[in-house]
């Protein structure tokens, strides 16, 4: 459970509406007042209360049929904001538009929020056959090809935090041994970049790698995902090279170096 902030400038009511706000998911668009709070631990009518004064402000929608609620435009139109100022979104945006053109599969932009990746930017692809995702979908990240990419360059802490919290198993393939999973974590830094097959959803494989900003730190990672029909193994050297190229081309938009890097790194 988590500790209640004791502290006097935050007020309660603020803090339960985001909350609230942050309880709606890909998995699960749509609340009902009850769930919510027993989900919260709050009364019900607290949680009527908050909801009526987000849907006053656009931020929730009620169904007057089934009386559940989803997420208004306020928060699309919020989101837009924060991606269109990020400069990694800008800056790789043509990038990943290149990739999809390239390999023929979707591209994503992801980032490390917390101990999940979001998706902050898509490309789709142009077959009829897609793998459904969205920009803002929260993952696990120790399941998918960009949130492992994200784990193995950040901090160790980041990760033992990820196996505190517990490694579900969502496939057959998905990684539960914490020790296995640090040593995937070794490879991908060895290498470079990560490929994930069917560890979240059964039936998809995603080639991802890291974007450095200026300083060399790995702020995203880019990736393509698609069905492992088309996805075969044999395309799957030709294209790691392309993400893997595409990640460095991103990097250096940021005003990453790699030569600058190795350079001081053998002083």
């Amino acid at each position: 459970m988590k500790k209640k902030n004791s502290d006097p400038q935050i007020l309660s009511s603020v803090k339960n509406a985001l909350r609230i706000l942050k309880s709606f998911s890909t998995f699960e668009p749509t609340q009902k007042v009850s769930d919510l709070a027993e989900e919260l631990g709050l009364a019900k009518s607290t949680v009527s209360r908050l909801l009526s004064t987000l849907a006053s402000e656009g931020f929730v929608i009620k169904d007057e049929g089934t009386r559940d609620y989803r997420l208004g435009l306020s928060v699309l139109t919020l989101g837009g904001i924060v991606t269109n100022n990020l400069e990694i979104h800008n800056e790789a945006a043509p990038v990943l538009n290149r990739l999809v053109n390239d390999t023929g599969e979707t591209a994503h932009l992801s980032i490390l929020d917390e101990l999940d990746t979001i998706y902050i930017h898509k490309e789709e692809c142009h077959h009829p056959v897609r793998i459904l995702t969205h920009i803002g979908r929260r993952n696990p990240s120790y399941c998918t090809g960009s949130g492992k990419v994200l784990l193995a360059f950040n901090d160790d802490n980041i990760l033992e935090r990820v196996i505190e919290k517990g490694l579900v198993s969502y496939t057959e393939n998905t990684i539960t041994d914490p020790n296995k999973l640090r040593r995937e974590m070794e490879v991908i830094r060895k290498q470079g970049y990560s490929i994930c097959t069917e560890e979240l959803t059964v039936g998809t494989r995603s080639v991802a790698a890291p974007i450095r900003d200026y300083s060399g730190k790995v702020v995203s990672s880019i990736s393509v995902v698609g069905p492992i029909q088309r996805m075969k193994e044999g395309k799957i050297p030709d294209i790691t090279n392309k993400v893997v190229n595409a990640a460095k081309d991103a990097s250096e938009r940021l005003g990453y170096d790699e030569r600058y890097f190795r350079k001081f790194s053998k002083v």
